[in-house]
């Protein structure tokens, strides 16, 4: 049942995600592909394109996207939707109040967890943003996107390594959660297992950032740094 509850989660929210980038792609003139801008290296780990590391504006404003912005909220949307249906955390009961303290909840779990990313990350000089894959093919794309939670770019030249804050971050809003405002009775150990779901959930929002529209008109375009060329350009500074 565990297991159903969570990948039901998942999909839920993937599923709400995908349908708000799908809307953007709708709504954009035609003949504005991000499947034009790919282009085909051999490797994932290989960067053809000159790295320009973001600027501290860009970072800022990819902050404040990814904690506050409209996914993060409909995220929490749903997760909480989904804990009002199974009544998870009985304690907060059913009814508006019920699924306000859930929502709250979840949006505040996924506000902790972005904000101990880009702190971490830029105490430890990680680039954490996502840059889409230079390769072709569902799997090398599918595999970039999935390896990418768990990495960051390091150094002026871009190289990517193994991410600590990538790592840390899904944990630190549920160790958070759990201990400033969920019941007495949850501990570490639920606070972990809530913590892989969240770490499951940014590699799905990775994979979402990889295959869906981010053309020139779209939200993600304007608001996030997603360049499709594996590093950003001159221009996005």
């Amino acid at each position: 049942m565990k297991l159903c509850r969570t990948m039901l989660l998942l999909f839920a929210n993937f599923a709400t995600l995908s349908a708000l980038a799908q809307a953007q792609a709708f709504s954009s003139p035609e003949g504005s592909s991000s499947a034009d801008d790919i282009k085909a290296p051999a490797k994932i780990e290989q960067i053809d394109s000159p790295y320009v590391r973001p600027s501290e504006a860009t970072k800022l404003r990819n902050y404040a996207f990814d904690a506050f912005g409209p996914y993060p909220i409909t995220g929490a949307a749903v997760v909480a939707g989904i804990g009002q249906a199974d009544n998870t955390v009985p304690e907060w009961e059913q009814g508006a109040a019920g699924y306000s303290r859930r929502f709250g909840s979840a949006l505040g779990i996924a506000a902790i967890s972005t904000t101990t990313r880009y702190a971490m990350a830029e105490a430890l000089k990680e680039d954490t943003l996502y840059y889409r894959c230079e390769c072709r093919g569902l799997f090398p794309r599918l595999s970039h996107a999935v390896v990418s939670t768990l990495t960051a770019r390091h150094g002026q030249d871009g190289h990517r390594a193994f991410s600590i804050s990538g790592v840390v971050a899904p944990y630190a809003g549920t160790m958070t959660a759990v201990y400033a405002w969920y019941p007495n009775n949850y501990g570490t150990r639920y606070a972990l297992r809530m913590g892989n779901y969240n770490l499951l959930i940014s590699a799905g929002q990775n994979i979402l950032l990889e295959f869906f529209y981010s053309g020139p008109h779209s939200l993600l375009s304007r608001m996030h740094l997603n360049n499709s060329h594996g590093a950003p350009d001159s221009g996005s500074r």
